[in-house]
């Protein structure tokens, strides 16, 4: 859909008659803006996600279930979480002709995004909105979500697919990696810690965001307080280890993911200890003893992760990730490898600033 026309077209359907512009910088999905600012349109990604229903039943289950605990709290619905706007026939999203999904969600206005965490405030405001998003969805019946992204966090899966890559060598890249694979092959004994405490049942499944970098919340305007969690197409049953690790991997950097000069590459506690705080206030009485316990060493699991995907796609051609420059997957390899060395030279100290933050 190249033309304003088009999607106007498509807008038909869901009882819109506006003219929209291009909006935001997603990566996955195409994002309108209806000019009136009511609404945001989005063409949905079908080759990420393959069943549009499943993502859209996902989506509109947990957002109507959240109104509900809003509207009990004495809240705004329509400000607190995404609203789903029906097409005219009822449906959650609408399919062009040509096969294109789009979907259309309320705007939410007098909010702000941050790209990029700059203070332990940001991380603060960051885990109170995270925090409360696995708060309310506490007691969302999880068998209800549909698996929109198979193994999604499966960190064991992620290593199988390394060591694919590294036998089949399709590019001839190993040798131009060597320390890094030693690297993640080794470190690859913390892979299973939390997919066996799932399935021992020591770790209850829940609603996961599975995407929680700062980004994906809006703020308000004024008083920088979190509002809304958005971006829920990776909204699938698992731990909420995989959000609180996640938003620490980029949010605690103190570099990009893809710098090269790896001595600009840390993990700040500080901004650590700010997201751990807002996430405990704000779910504390909802997280279990066990939960609690892999708070900070899930930040070294999915960064860890994150590192040997980064590592996979590069040694398979670079055929996931976006790539801009030569090598760029294996520079961001190496920059999350280099975090991980650092929360586990930091391990002590982050488990310690969690027993000091979590009091039940």
């Amino acid at each position: 859909m190249k033309k304003d026309s088009s999607i106007n077209d498509v807008l038909k359907n869901f009882g819109i008659y506006s003219v929209i512009e291009k909006y935001g910088n997603g990566i996955i999905n195409d994002t309108y803006l209806v000019k009136q600012k009511e609404f945001i349109v989005q063409r949905i990604n079908t080759n990420v996600f393959k069943n549009p229903d499943e993502l859209m039943e996902n989506i509109y289950n947990v957002t109507s279930f959240l109104k509900e605990k809003i509207i009990q709290n004495g809240g705004d619905p329509q400000r607190e979480t995404l609203t789903v706007i029906k097409t005219i026939d009822g449906k959650n999203y609408y399919r062009s002709k040509t096969g294109d999904c789009f979907r259309v969600y309320n705007f939410i206005k007098d909010t702000k995004t941050i790209e990029i965490s700059s203070s332990a405030q940001d991380m603060y405001n960051a885990g109170k909105g995270f925090g409360k998003f696995v708060s309310m969805l506490n007691d969302f019946p999880v068998g209800k979500l549909h698996e929109t992204i198979k193994d999604f966090h499966h960190t064991p899966k992620r290593v199988e697919a390394l060591k694919n890559a590294i036998n089949e060598d399709i590019k001839d890249r190993v040798k131009l990696c060597e320390d890094d694979i030693e690297f993640a092959l080794k470190t690859a004994q913390i892979a299973d810690r939390v997919t066996n405490e799932l399935e021992a049942g020591n770790l209850p499944v829940r609603v996961v965001h599975n995407d929680t970098k700062i980004n994906n919340l809006l703020f308000d305007s004024k008083t920088g307080e979190p509002i809304c969690v958005i971006d829920l197409d990776t909204v699938m049953p698992g731990s909420l280890l995989y959000d609180f690790g996640d938003a620490l991997r980029i949010g605690a950097s103190s570099a990009p993911e893809d710098e090269v000069d790896l001595d600009k590459v840390y993990f700040n506690t500080d901004l650590f200890k700010g997201f751990a705080k807002g996430y405990l206030e704000s779910a504390m009485d909802k997280l279990t003893k066990k939960e609690v316990e892999l708070l900070a060493f899930s930040a070294k699991l999915i960064t860890y992760e994150c590192g040997i995907r980064f590592l996979t796609d590069f040694l398979n051609g670079d055929t996931y990730f976006k790539t801009t420059r030569e090598n760029h997957n294996i520079d961001r390899a190496r920059n999350q490898f280099k975090i991980v060395r650092d929360i586990d030279n930091k391990m002590d100290e982050l488990n310690r600033i969690i027993e000091e933050l979590y009091i039940k």
